[in-house]
């Protein structure tokens, strides 16, 4: 199999950690804690965490004693069971979620700040104490509608501070909660929503991106129309459209209303909290279940020693409640840090509407994407020179490869105060598997090393280590975060399949990585089928369901192609109808059909007309053989011709290949 080249390598740092940074940084303070706790000499970072996935117990174990994490009962064992898959953390412990939360209600200040684009409505911030308030009158009004420990919650919003809220109510009872944002249409979320049988939606009546509001009230409607098991609807006013009331249909204003008591009901550790759902590349997407307590240990880890974020700092993520960043950025509530919610475009009113955000509020970390990044470089912004970023400490970069370029050109304007903090994980572990360590140089081409307790390492397709080449990014040691299971998978024969099949025991997370000499990571994009860009996972079955109901459509293929520059190609190969022929009529009614049925983010870069969509011989479209040909691989070296219905496409597929490398 053809595997992408390794990077040409700066040989300088475009971050280096000065000693205030060494000595503010928390991950520092935690390993002179480790010494003075356990008598434990760890040098540096790279001793810390050789010692964080040799000693996985004591290390864990040692998390919890250090975060003061609540619990009603604590078991004796913290792993019970430590095979993948199926290993089992904290048994017989009780918790929940939400205390670490709550013990943090009486700071000053505020908790969630509700931003919007300049025009755009906003319900207010919201301080910690009331924020307790407000989730304790949403988790009565929860129980008022019937619902119970293990019920299905979901929502239907944009990042806005309700969202958050009704996700600390649902789970301060019990139930499980989802989540799906405005962007996705009804027939996107309902694919994932329907398999859940929910009690309650929870809706705004539209969102603002790109200086229009984008009403969603029949979307809506058709979400109630075909969620039986609905026993209320919860509206949350965004957009000022006027919404028909009914006796199942709950205002915001009432359902958030009075004083009630909250005291958060305990639950195992392994207790769902929500359900994630993966882009769903064949068939419905798949519903990850992962735990509260595994949830907690991990992003209080992450947040606290990678994030590097403190009590009454501010985080400030572009992020949309599809993604799971949406999730982590939860995670800044549970050490006492406030969230920025922002319903809008990073780039509207001007390119630079991020970066201002990040100086109104003084943000301390920003979390954003490449994209944004080499959308700001081309604009000609200057973040630091235009915008007061006094308090930006680290610039958190995830959702797909950043540049090189892209990143030297971040370091060169943000200033050494500030840390390129580039990352990769997953909705999988609703985390990081590499991050930043603000103790460790930043390299432009490189994520600075794996992060605390996880087991990282690469392998060949024999299932061998390998170093200075690439290979498959695995996990060879359980993490707190992994799925608990997938939703209607009572065997788990599905969650086995999707991670364990290929190295039994290990997981196998679909990446290309090379570990270098120093431990630091390159990322060399997805090795799977599924669609990464700007760090939402789609799925190729949504476009496809979409694009193949038109009758001039025969047959589609999507794939998502990393390029050699950190850019990221996403085109969609049609086989028409006979007699039909591409057209800019035709090419439109594509890509609105996408807009429309799937998200504006599924739209392709580039709709072309091939005569045929190959596949193998029991029917599967050929994506990731597609994928590789078209990053130059050649048909023979990616697959078995023979196994192909129509091996003359192939040819097709190269010569399109051959033909954009040459102008590349």
């Amino acid at each position: 199999m053809t595997r992408p080249d390794q990077s040409t390598h700066d040989s300088s740092p475009i971050w280096i950690p000065q000693s205030a940074d060494l000595e503010a940084a928390n991950i520092e303070q935690f390993r002179c804690w480790l010494g003075e706790r356990y008598g434990l000499h760890l040098a540096d970072y790279r001793a810390l965490h050789d010692w964080s996935v040799n000693r996985l117990e004591l290390f864990w174990s040692s998390l919890w004693e250090y975060f003061d994490v609540r619990a009603s009962d604590r078991g004796d064992q913290v792993l019970g069971e430590s095979r993948m898959p199926g290993a089992r953390w904290f048994p017989g412990t009780r918790l929940n979620y939400v205390d670490q939360v709550l013990r943090h209600e009486k700071l000053p200040g505020l908790a969630l700040i509700d931003e919007s684009e300049p025009g755009g409505q906003t319900a207010g911030s919201l301080s910690w104490a009331e924020l307790r308030r407000q989730v304790a009158a949403v988790a009565h009004t929860l129980r008022g509608l019937g619902v119970q420990k293990g019920d299905r919650i979901v929502g239907y919003l944009p990042d806005v501070p309700q969202a958050i809220v009704t996700f600390l109510a649902t789970a301060s009872i019990g139930a499980v909660w989802s989540v799906c944002g405005q962007e996705y249409s009804a027939q996107a979320a309902l694919a994932r929503f329907e398999q859940l049988e929910p009690a309650v939606l929870v809706a705004t009546d539209g969102y603002y991106y790109a200086g229009r509001s984008h009403g969603r009230l029949d979307a809506v409607e058709q979400m109630r129309r075909n969620l039986p098991t609905l026993r209320g609807t919860i509206m949350v006013p965004r957009v000022g459209r006027d919404v028909e009331t009914s006796s199942d249909l709950i205002p915001w204003s009432e359902a958030s209303a009075g004083e009630h008591t909250l005291a958060p009901i305990p639950v195992d550790f392994d207790h769902p909290l929500w359900v994630l759902f993966s882009s769903g590349t064949t068939g419905k997407p798949k519903g990850i279940l992962h735990g509260h307590g595994g949830v907690l240990l991990e992003h209080l880890k992450q947040i606290t020693f990678h994030s590097n974020l403190r009590t009454l700092d501010t985080y400030l993520g572009f992020t949309s409640p599809s993604w799971m960043m949406w999730n982590y950025q939860i995670a800044a509530l549970l050490v006492g840090a406030r969230v920025v919610c922002y319903d809008g475009s990073p780039g509207h009113p001007h390119p630079d509407s991020l970066w201002a955000l990040a100086s109104r509020h003084q943000a301390t970390v920003l979390q954003t994407s490449p994209s944004y990044l080499q959308a700001s470089e081309a604009a000609g912004v200057r973040p630091a020179a235009e915008h007061d970023l006094s308090s930006l400490r680290s610039l958190s970069v995830t959702g797909s490869v950043l540049a090189p370029s892209t990143a030297r050109w971040a370091a060169r304007e943000l200033g050494p105060r500030v840390i390129i903090a580039s990352s990769s994980g997953g909705t999988d572990v609703v985390s990081g598997f590499i991050g930043a360590v603000p103790t460790l140089p930043v390299w432009a081409e490189e994520l600075t090393a794996p992060c605390l307790g996880v087991a990282l390492d690469s392998f060949d397709p024999e299932g061998r280590s390998v170093r200075g080449q690439v290979g498959e990014l695995v996990v060879t040691k359980p993490l707190p975060s992994m799925p608990i299971a997938f939703w209607g998978d009572p065997d788990g024969s599905r969650l086995r399949a999707s991670y364990f099949e290929t190295f039994p025991g290990v997981w196998r997370h679909g990446d290309w990585i090379t570990i270098t000499e120093r431990g630091s990571v390159i990322m060399h994009g997805r090795s799977d089928a599924t669609l990464n860009r700007n760090g939402v996972r789609m799925g190729s079955a949504d476009i496809y369901q979409v694009v193949e109901r038109l009758p001039e459509v025969a047959e589609s293929l999507v794939v998502g192609v990393e390029q050699p520059d950190g850019g990221y190609w996403m085109p969609l190969f049609v086989a028409l109808t006979e007699g039909t022929e591409m057209s800019a009529h035709l090419l439109h009614r594509i890509t609105s059909a996408i807009r429309e049925g799937a998200s504006p983010r599924h739209v392709p870069d580039e709709v072309v007309a091939v005569p045929g969509i190959p596949h193998t011989l029991t029917g599967k479209k050929l994506e990731v053989p597609i994928k590789r040909i078209l990053q130059g691989a050649s048909p023979e070296s990616v697959l078995d011709t023979q196994s192909v219905d129509n091996p003359s496409l192939l040819d097709v597929f190269a010569s399109i290949a051959r033909g954009r490398n040459s102008t590349v």
